[in-house]
């Protein structure tokens, strides 16, 4: 049975993220609703934002009032989604958050501890998925480390964008490469394109380590 969940938005430069809570926490979240390029530029003061192709406006504002507001949800939720506001804009900007929301991950065991070792990844540090799976106990799960990290239902909080392939390639991300090689220039971190793995999946990507 699908659970309940309360939606809000975050504001950032970057775009208009959603938050989505259940009774015992941040369950999910998801990136600004646009196709355009993300540049590290769009975090920046002043930064504009890239234009939206046709038909991204209509999908974002039927996003938007899906969301409910603010001041009609339980308080404990209102905490929570500012703890989720701080943490999520101070890790746009490249730092560590001093406090997260309480995380509701719902996934198989195997994926809770993938996601449990990103959270020890801190900004500016990064794994790669062969790493991961050592780090679990399960050297030779390296492409269901990749799915793991596909499936992460909570980014850039859950910071599966800190997982490279071999050789500091930059792997897979769900929610774009534009999206991790933004965020990880913000986290001063050096990386190695790979155009042959463009567009595919973290887990086929992570089959190169």
């Amino acid at each position: 049975m699908k659970k309940h969940f309360i939606e809000l938005a975050i504001p950032t430069r970057a775009g208009r993220f959603i938050a989505r809570y259940s009774g015992k926490g941040l369950a999910e979240m998801d990136f600004p609703l646009r196709s355009a390029a993300v540049s590290v530029r769009d975090f920046q003061s002043g930064g504009k934002m890239p234009p939206q192709p046709a038909g991204v406006n209509a999908r974002a504002t039927t996003e938007q009032a899906r969301a409910v507001k603010t001041n009609a949800v339980p308080a404990k939720i209102r905490d929570w989604h500012r703890a989720t506001e701080t943490a999520l804009k101070k890790i746009l900007a490249g730092s560590a958050p001093k406090t997260f929301p309480p995380l509701d991950l719902a996934g198989t065991k195997f994926q809770k501890r993938v996601w449990n070792a990103l959270r020890k990844i801190t900004p500016g540090k990064t794994k790669s998925y062969g790493e991961i799976a050592r780090q679990i106990g399960k050297a030779r799960a390296i492409r269901a480390v990749g799915g793991a990290c596909g499936a992460n239902p909570i980014p850039v909080l859950v910071p599966c964008h800190r997982v490279l392939a071999a050789n500091k390639k930059l792997g897979g991300f769900s929610g774009g490469l534009n999206w991790k090689r933004a965020l990880l220039a913000r986290e001063g971190v050096s990386f190695r394109q790979n155009a042959a793995l463009d567009g595919k999946s973290d887990s086929e990507r992570s089959s190169a380590d």
